[in-house]
């Protein structure tokens, strides 16, 4: 028995729909492999459209990422209830296991956007460039906010962990790299924030 609702075609919420499309079909199949006209199918809109929101796959790509910069929630700068937690908690936090669907891990969308788009869509560089870039600095931010002897280092170091964590769960359909990494970044940060007491 099927038991999906069908959403109605076209009309208000067009738009919307295009986009929660694209965070299904981009992150769980990928970007290159859907096609303009299963985006619009799986949206519950005519190809015309799709392209009446968005000009180009590319427009709607940019659009997801954006999308998903807002939506998703941010670990370096998080709500005002996380926010209350020390830097160093935070950092932490960072490392815990992040929430699995039923499908194999796909990692960050961004690094996955970033190697899709392989220099065809200079665009979406840009936008993945600067969602990393941010990060990087957000988690900078946080180890000078914990004492780190040396914050800026520190904060690079546990960016590329965290990116490893999420790159090497990816590679092994496992999320046992998560908690490898969390405490290495326990060990690091125990001996920049001793370092900058001692």
């Amino acid at each position: 028995m099927n038991t999906r609702v069908e959403a109605p075609r076209g009309g208000r919420g067009a738009r919307q729909r295009i986009l929660d499309a694209a965070v299904r079909l981009f992150y769980v199949d990928g970007i290159n492999a859907t096609g303009v006209e299963r985006l619009a199918d799986e949206a519950s809109v005519s190809k015309r459209t799709l392209y009446q929101h968005f000009p180009s796959k590319d427009a709607v790509v940019e659009a997801y990422l954006g999308y998903l910069r807002q939506g998703v929630g941010d670990p370096v700068h998080p709500d005002a209830a996380a926010a209350r937690r020390s830097p160093k908690s935070r950092i932490l936090a960072l490392f815990d296991v992040p929430p699995g669907g039923a499908g194999p891990w796909r990692g960050c969308p961004f690094h996955n956007a970033a190697v899709e788009a392989a220099g065809g869509m200079p665009e979406v560089h840009g936008i993945v460039e600067e969602h990393k870039r941010n990060f990087v600095d957000g988690v900078v931010d946080l180890t000078r906010q914990a004492g780190a002897a040396n914050p800026k280092l520190l904060g690079n170091q546990l960016a590329i962990l965290f990116e490893g964590a999420a790159a090497m769960s990816t590679s092994l359909n496992d999320a046992a790299p998560w908690g490898q990494a969390k405490r290495a970044a326990q060990t690091l940060l125990e001996e920049a924030i001793g370092r900058a007491s001692g």
